[in-house]
């Protein structure tokens, strides 16, 4: 992938060695690194998204009283720094996209702000720590990321390169355009209501595959103004998909898979989303919630 031919972003934040500081709930106690380490296991072998129990921790500790930080504020990333020049150029194309997309549809994108961070990190949904992954959160309308992902990634889902490491920003960036969208709102509200989301036909998984769509709509239209992806690129996203599906994911944790607690969706579903979404170029086509089949 020539990512170097991508325009380079000036919304990512460098908070990498800027400290671990946590939420404080009720009762002055705070979500400490060992809390959030129990929830990753809990998560991982109850098969739901650490993330989802860890904003219901943090939802119930706001009901009897929360402290809460806003992220630390960083600087702008080294220029020299090969890593952060290519997530800079990557949210930079996503920018120029989803701007150009949202202009013809009569709308005004507004631009996230990316985070990188190494070890955790406290946002406007609580403190994540970097064993959670790569993550949107709608509060304050910023993606994070820790770089050590991308090697776990090479090494543990055997899912290495550029394009690979791209379609990862590009979905965390799908989840803010669902924001702008109102779709976020909407899921909220069905969890609010006590409507159960987890399941292979839930509303997370159809919020998770359509983000992997509009990752391929972002990749379509990146390539049709670029002509930066090389021979093996779009097999390197597809591996990264199919890698990271609920199923696989399950299957290698646990040894058996189970459907009902799905929170992101296979890896044939995630793997063809994201083909909706590159083959078309349009994200009128990544509408997962009134499809029947995912």
């Amino acid at each position: 992938m020539r990512w170097e031919r991508g325009r380079r972003s000036d919304n990512v934040v460098d908070a990498r060695g800027s400290g671990r500081s946590g939420m404080r709930l009720g009762g002055g106690k705070g979500l400490s690194l060992g809390g959030i380490a129990v929830v990753v296991v809990i998560g991982l072998l109850m098969g739901q998204d650490p993330l989802t129990i860890l904003g219901n921790v943090v939802n119930q500790g706001m009901q009897g009283g929360v402290t809460s930080h806003a992220p630390e504020q960083g600087q702008a990333p080294a220029a020299n720094d090969p890593q952060s020049e290519f997530v800079r150029a990557i949210l930079g194309d996503t920018e120029d996209t989803w701007r150009a997309i949202f202009q013809a549809s009569g709308k005004q994108y507004q631009d996230p702000k990316l985070v990188l961070f190494s070890g955790g990190v406290r946002s406007a949904c609580g403190f994540a720590d970097a064993a959670v992954g790569p993550f949107y959160c709608p509060g304050d309308r910023q993606v994070y990321l820790d770089l050590s992902f991308f090697r776990e990634m090479e090494t543990r889902f055997a899912a290495a390169g550029d394009f690979a490491q791209a379609y990862v920003i590009a979905h965390e960036v799908g989840h803010h355009v669902q924001t702008l969208l109102g779709v976020s709102a909407k899921v909220n509200a069905a969890r609010q209501s006590g409507q159960k989301l987890e399941g292979d036909n839930g509303l997370l998984v159809r919020q998770e595959l359509q983000a992997d769509c509009f990752a391929g709509v972002w990749a379509n239209n990146a390539q049709q103004r670029l002509n930066w992806l090389e021979p093996g690129d779009v097999e390197e996203a597809l591996n990264a998909a199919n890698a990271i599906g609920d199923d696989r994911l399950q299957k290698q944790s646990r040894g058996t898979v189970m459907p009902d607690s799905f929170t992101h969706g296979t890896s044939a579903q995630r793997v063809r989303w994201f083909k909706v979404g590159f083959e078309s170029g349009q994200p009128g086509r990544c509408d997962t919630f009134a499809a029947a089949r995912l």
